[in-house]
């Protein structure tokens, strides 16, 4: 099955070929049939490789397609890199991709560009696994602009509102900032190592010492790249704008794909980043304060998808945190659990705008829980998951986060649990607010109340089974259990492992477990009798807010600042540079020499009389001219 694996980025793309050329000809039946069916085959394959890999004694695959550039000393094959950590992230794009196709059927019905969206979808796909495969940097470096491309394409699906276009617009420059740090870390690693392959690479860094100069470079170059695909301070305003376009798009970029990007290639550079110790305090320094920055903000926005999108850049942070402090396995771990929990809270607040025909202010919601059973459950189910209530799956991977923070550093492992407890206020805050209480719309959406359609509960129900039994692959030893995904993880992050010594006692375990869920208890207490015992309500627009709570609503000015710090200033700045480079130097130049070449044949042109006997005159006299010269 591993040398199938071609076929594993293939099949999306031929569906996005097809759809995309014959999408106006086919029925949507058949769109979603061939969208859907594309990333499933993939999935299937991804699961017949993954269980191949457990049971094979070598652990790290590489499967050469063809070469690709050859240029000098430069020699790049294109190969795919078969190992645990590459497998377990195929599973996770084509898995929850695939459900997302599904809910899509359901979701885009009505809507005119149903056969593009597919096609859109299906490239975002091959593009993300083309990033998950490669077995060289330049490899995952084309996954990386193709999903910044999709992205762009997704977010801005329905082009002619034009905020959605500069939401789209806004990606794209904000991710081609990180990617140009990136680059530049592939064009390092390549004149340090002679080459951008992951096995040259890491096999000549381990033997390079701690805290060499050239290594701190390249990781926070890659670290520059990654804080723009992944949506970390300073390049995180992106992420919440890209709510523009269809909730399946938000579920799938915020999800499993474009976002946890970032998180993968460190990972997949982990022994780069180990040897690199102040790389590894930035890249947590850096998780730990978006991760607090991003939940703040959650706490005071009122749009059910703005929330969800503040959240997956504060459990994005939390990831970062995790790398910084050298738990690999718990930031791989959380990529996962909140692949599903995310997921479904995404889709779920899909489902909740379609019962409410479009509308996404949690002030308009209230008393859901009755009229789309199904989405409230399986809504609860997320908002236990990523709050880390006992028993789900965002339980074990943020105690292990946390558990590695406080082995590193106990105020990284503070701030952890602050955000945590924020987390879990206004997740309740968002349950509460849309599911329990009266309802507060309007007649007309009240009347519209219904369960969405199965293609749409279906997936919800699937990511909820998966939000509860998703930790079960890492329940910790201190809880009797064996972490199965460190074990299987092990081969990747080996080479760190023996510079990354974690030694916490059961009893330290148990200790922090227990503070993380009082934390957590106190939090949902607290959100209980604001918004249900005491009936407290967000603010209207245009009533008066403290100066702590507007300055927290209005995102603290991030984007103003961004607007008038640098845009205004790079466009006064291209504007006078048009108006006296461009329009006055170059158009002077060019326009003075078409002008002087007007003026020069006006003149000659007199010289062309017509007269016979004046051209022999002048003639005989060029003649005599060029004799005397001659004769001189």
């Amino acid at each position: 099955m591993i040398n199938l694996v071609w076929l594993v980025p293939l099949l999306p793309v031929i569906g996005f070929v097809i759809i995309g050329l014959f999408g106006k000809q086919l029925s949507k039946a058949l769109v979603g049939v061939i969208g859907c069916g594309s990333v499933l085959g993939a999935f299937a394959i991804s699961i017949g490789i993954f269980l191949e890999l457990t049971g094979n004694v070598e652990k790290s695959i590489t499967i050469d397609l063809f070469s690709w550039i050859t240029a000098g000393k430069l020699s790049i094959p294109f190969s795919f890199l078969i190992d645990p950590l590459s497998s377990l992230f195929l599973l996770i794009v084509t898995g929850i991709g695939f459900l997302i196709h599904v809910y899509s059927v359901g979701y885009m019905s009505h809507d005119e560009g149903f056969a593009r969206f597919f096609a859109y979808l299906n490239l975002f796909i091959f593009f993300m696994l083309l990033l998950v495969l490669g077995s060289n940097y330049l490899i995952m470096f084309v996954g990386w602009e193709g999903v910044g491309l999709c992205s762009y394409l997704l977010i801005g699906f329905w082009f002619k509102n034009t905020a959605y276009n500069n939401a789209a617009k806004k990606a794209f420059v904000m991710n081609r900032i990180g990617d140009l740090g990136f680059l530049l870390g592939i064009i390092l690693i390549f004149v340090t190592f002679g080459s951008i392959g992951y096995h040259d690479v890491f096999m000549q860094a381990k033997n390079l010492a701690s805290g060499n100069p050239t290594l701190t470079a390249i990781t926070l170059l890659l670290f520059v790249g990654a804080i723009g695909k992944s949506a970390q301070i300073p390049l995180f305003t992106w992420l919440p704008d890209a709510m523009a376009g269809p909730t399946p798009v938000s579920a799938l970029i915020h999800a499993a794909t474009m976002v946890t990007a970032g998180i993968y290639m460190i990972a997949r550079s982990n022994i780069l980043f180990t040897l690199a110790p102040f790389s590894m305090e930035v890249v947590a320094i850096v998780g730990v304060c978006t991760a607090l920055f991003a939940a703040t903000i959650g706490l005071a926005q009122n749009d059910i998808k703005k929330v969800l999108a503040y959240s997956t850049v504060s459990q994005l942070g939390f990831m970062f945190l995790a790398l910084g402090v050298g738990a690999y396995t718990g930031a791989v771990f959380h990529v996962m659990t909140h692949a599903f929990f995310k997921a479904l809270l995404f889709l779920g607040a899909g489902s909740v705008i379609h019962a409410m025909s479009g509308e996404q202010d949690i002030r308009r919601m209230g008393g859901l829980k009755k009229h789309i059973p199904v989405t409230h459950l399986t809504f609860l189910i997320g908002t236990l998951a990523i709050v880390g209530f006992p028993g789900f799956s965002g339980f074990f991977s943020k105690d292990e986060i946390l558990a590695g923070a406080f082995e590193h550093n106990k105020l990284l492992w503070f701030l952890g649990v602050l955000g945590a407890a924020m987390t879990t206020f206004y997740m309740f805050r968002l349950y509460f607010l849309t599911f329990k209480g009266s309802f507060r719309g309007t007649r007309d959406q009240e009347h519209h109340l219904h369960e969405s359609p199965k293609s749409m509960t279906i997936p919800l129900m699937i990511l909820a089974v998966l939000s509860v039994v998703g930790g079960l692959v890492g329940i910790p030893a201190a809880l009797g259990g064996t972490h199965f995904l460190e074990e299987f993880l092990k081969p990747v992050f080996e080479d760190s492992s023996f510079r990354i010594i974690h030694h916490l006692s059961h009893e330290t375990e148990y200790i922090l477990m227990g503070v993380a869920i009082t934390v957590m208890a106190i939090a949902i207490y607290y959100a209980y009798k604001t918004y249900i015992q005491n009936k407290t309500l967000p603010a209207e627009e245009g009533e008066e807010l403290q100066p702590l709570h507007n300055m927290i609503y209005k995102k603290y000015w991030v984007d103003e600042i961004y607007e008038n710090m640098i845009t205004k200033p790079l466009n006064f700045i291209s504007g006078a540079l048009h108006n006296v480079v461009d329009n006055q130097l170059v158009d002077g130049i060019v326009n003075g020499v078409g002008s002087l070449v007007n003026r020069t044949s006006s003149v000659i042109r007199l010289a062309q009389t017509g007269n016979i006997g004046l051209y022999i005159f002048v003639m005989v006299i060029s003649i005599v001219l060029i004799l005397l010269t001659r004769i001189m």
